[in-house]
């Protein structure tokens, strides 16, 4: 049965309960001096039964309690208040509505990179801002992170934060969520910033891809891949990632702190440097735009919501004036392309062998045989033409249904294909021929 909702908690009325978790409950409360809403966290370390963790758990919450007043930064969660005695401990917080940003660290809910590099700078500044003040975060994720209604950025949880000037004993050991750690902290050596610089960039690496750098079974299988393996890169995954943006993840990610960027200064200006750029792109359609689009398409019509998701995060998206050439015959290729809007025409040797409008798909033999990587008829663009471009390799990165589901579309189209050709081409006397 649920706790009975107080009606206050020291001098502040309760509205109603915002969440809970085995230590503590955050209660949406009324400031009644300042006539504004706040998060009130109230710790219960009696649902604790271990003694070591019970006295870990108060360090963590008078560590969080050590920066009521002082981390005073617009993208900060603001601690307001802190009480902490034997009957009644609690933490007074600024209050944001909104989402923290795992919610955007899945296939179906990515967002527009422009978005992604403004939110990571505005940590970056609110991070540099702690350091300048002696706080090392130590648990950077997007779980940590919300994203406010109005679109901006608050940085929450500093619960086992190292803090320079704290008189609180501070933690010691690993400490943070295995996914995110850095090579030191894994290792547990000296941390300085450049640990919550490692963490940012994995969050950077996960809301660009939709997955974590380093997958394992266990916490310790994921600590030895972060000590000694390489991820794989952002545009294994994302294809709309520029090579600027892959290198600054790289960098922020490297396991060596003399390669790593040293401060958050560094960090800021080369993301600042890849906004500028990225809204300099002539074309800029959001991911939610692509699933669209790819979901009135007759080629994905058996596909599943989470599929066409794979294929957004895999695929690249062209333009093409109408009379440019798309491929060449005889040409060296690696990739196929599915229509988006317009229609090509398909010629071999000069003559009109098919013209393929939207939701075709052509080049598909260099997935189908690999092998056989040479073009074997020119397409050209008929009108002004969108097409969606996937690397034969990356497909085989997706989930095997997904997998299945081109499998079976490629088959169903070849078959069709070579059918209406053979008859064409049969009345001219020359021998059939497919358009991969």
């Amino acid at each position: 049965m649920a706790d009975a909702l107080p009606e206050k908690i020291g001098k502040y009325p309760i509205i109603r309960e915002i969440g809970r978790g085995s230590s503590g409950i955050v209660y949406l409360a009324q400031d009644p001096f300042n006539q504004r809403e706040v998060a009130l966290k109230l710790a219960s370390p009696e649902n604790i039964t271990d003694p070591a963790e019970a006295k870990r758990f108060r360090k963590l919450f008078l560590n969080e309690a050590t920066l009521a007043g002082k981390l005073i930064h617009p993208n900060i969660v603001a601690v307001y208040d802190a009480v902490v005695d034997e009957d009644c401990s609690y933490i007074v917080m600024e209050y944001v509505k909104g989402e923290t940003l795992k919610k955007y660290c899945s296939a179906e809910s990515l967002l527009p990179i422009g978005k992604v590099v403004a939110i990571i700078y505005k940590c970056c500044m609110a991070l540099d801002f702690a350091h300048k003040h002696g706080v090392i975060h130590r648990d950077i994720k997007p779980a940590n992170i919300l994203l406010a209604q109005g679109g901006d950025i608050k940085i929450t949880d500093f619960g086992v934060a190292q803090i320079a000037s704290s008189q609180q004993t501070q933690m010691a050991g690993m400490l943070g969520s295995p996914a995110y750690m850095s090579p030191e902290q894994v290792r547990e050596l000296p941390l300085t910033t450049q640990t919550d610089i490692y963490s940012l960039g994995v969050v950077l690496y996960e809301m660009l891809t939709g997955r974590l750098p380093f997958k394992a079974g266990s916490g310790y299988a994921m600590l030895t891949k972060i000590l000694n393996e390489a991820p794989e890169p952002v545009s294994a995954f994302r294809q709309d990632v520029t090579q600027c943006l892959e290198e600054i993840v790289s960098r922020a990610m490297s396991k060596n702190r003399e390669t790593r960027y040293k401060n958050w200064f560094d960090f800021a200006k080369d993301l600042a440097n890849e906004f500028v750029q990225l809204e300099k792109l002539h074309e800029d359609i959001g991911d939610k735009e692509k699933f669209n689009a790819l979901r009135s398409l007759e080629f994905f019509r058996n596909f599943r919501d989470e599929q066409l998701w794979e294929v957004v995060r895999v695929s690249a998206w062209e333009n093409f004036t109408p009379k440019r050439q798309v491929l060449l015959e005889g040409d060296i290729g690696h990739a196929f392309y599915i229509i988006v809007a317009g229609s090509v025409m398909v010629t071999k040797g000069g003559r009109l062998l098919n013209t393929l409008k939207t939701g075709d798909c052509f080049g598909e033999m260099s997935y189908i045989n690999p092998d056989q990587a040479h073009r074997n008829a020119t397409i050209t663009a008929a009108s002004a033409l969108t097409l969606v471009k996937i690397k034969a390799d990356l497909l085989e990165q997706l989930s095997e249904g997904c997998q299945l589901r081109f499998n079976r579309v490629f088959l169903k189209t070849l078959v069709e294909r070579l059918s209406r050709t053979n008859a064409m081409l049969a009345a001219t006397g020359l021998p059939g021929e497919t358009t991969g």
